[in-house]
């Protein structure tokens, strides 16, 4: 149902959207935003005239109860909406003034909702920044969701520099939908998911501010996480590969005890491009073997024995030798005992040190 005025819509600014939602104070053991006091059972919104707030509430949301829905996609002309939902079924709809105002409000809100349950506040504080993608993720499945006519990502027409770009999304936009399709927690995992889609040939940047970016060697900054910049579906190929040219695995190899699996990123060996896989940590016998995350088959692209390898961690002091691009920081490296270097970067100092752990014993 399209409507020009929302029912339950309130902005974020009590009345007339304002500039800036930045100011934050405590009061009242709660927090004020410029006419909204977020307390631990109820949020209260003021009228604000002349940048005074009135002392008596215009009104109220019960937050007992409520549900939340942050990134909200129900309006498409409407991308800063959070939808709140009270237990008896009352939806109210309050509007921000850009994306991280409203992830801001939302991880207030949710907070407030939460209060009587300190662990859910930690884990919530936890996974804003959190950086775990699904195990058996297939990017291959996230494109058909996102090429679905009625609940996949909206295309729209953009100029850019005097340039009409058709049928285009923002990444803004695939960072939202990723979230409130759930698959993606924060907005880094949206943001990693989304790189993944644009360097294995899924999408394609256009303008620009995106083309820019892609100049970037890091990968985490190739992918903008940007309102004005934009993407389109990439006409994707498919990899025709010769029976000489596929990798051959032994059964035995692949029949060991699963220790650890996890998306890491690797260096190739060959244009030494850095891309994303997925990595297995097999025992008995000892194999360390990674994935392509585009394929749908369950087949390995790489792999090798970890008997007599050794693996250590890299300086995050500038890029370390045989490490091609700019490409630095948690990072760590395997050579085998046919002398292969092999190298790797995690998402962060903890998940390089569980990985570097878990392979030793293995050598």
């Amino acid at each position: 149902m399209q409507r020009d005025t929302l029912p339950g819509l309130e902005h974020l600014s009590a009345g007339a959207r304002l500039s800036s939602l930045l100011a934050t104070m405590q009061e009242a053991a709660g927090v004020l935003k410029e006419g909204f006091l977020v307390k631990r059972d109820k949020l209260l919104y003021y009228k604000i005239e002349g940048g005074k707030k009135e002392p008596s509430p215009k009104g109220r949301i019960l937050l007992d109860g409520c549900t939340i829905t942050c990134p909200c996609l129900e309006y498409e002309n409407r991308p800063l909406l959070i939808k709140l939902k009270t237990k008896t079924n009352t939806d109210y709809f309050l509007e921000c003034c850009s994306r991280e105002e409203r992830d801001s409000w939302a991880l207030d809100i949710t907070g407030a909702i939460h209060a009587g349950h300190p662990v859910q506040v930690q884990e919530l504080h936890r996974m804003k920044n959190s950086f775990k993608l699904l195990e058996n993720i297939s990017l291959h499945h996230i494109v058909e969701r996102m090429c679905d006519s009625s609940t996949g990502i909206k295309l729209t027409r953009n100029l850019q520099q005097g340039n009409r770009y058709k049928e285009t999304f923002t990444g803004s936009a695939l960072v939202d939908w990723l979230i409130s399709n759930s698959f993606a927690v924060s907005r880094f995992e949206a943001i990693t998911l989304a790189s993944m889609l644009m360097e294995e040939n899924f999408i394609k940047p256009v303008g620009a501010r995106s083309t820019e970016a892609t100049r970037f060697s890091d990968l985490s900054e190739q992918f903008l996480d940007d309102s004005t910049a934009l993407y389109m579906f990439a006409e994707s190929s498919k990899k025709n590969i010769s029976s000489k040219e596929e990798l051959q695995f032994n059964i035995s190899e692949l029949s060991g005890t699963i220790v650890k699996q996890g998306f890491l990123v690797k260096q190739g060996h060959k244009r030494k491009n850095w891309k994303v896989r997925r990595f297995v940590l097999r025992a008995d016998p000892a194999f360390l073997h990674y994935y392509d995350p585009t394929k749908e088959e369950n087949r390995p692209v790489g792999g090798f024995s970890l008997r007599g390898c050794l693996v250590s961690a890299l300086e995050d002091n500038g890029v370390p030798a045989g490490v091609k691009g700019n490409v630095q920081g948690n990072l760590f490296k395997i050579i085998t005992k046919n002398d292969i270097h092999y190298y790797i970067q995690a998402s962060s100092k903890a998940e390089r040190a569980e990985w570097i752990e878990a392979i030793k014993p293995l050598t």
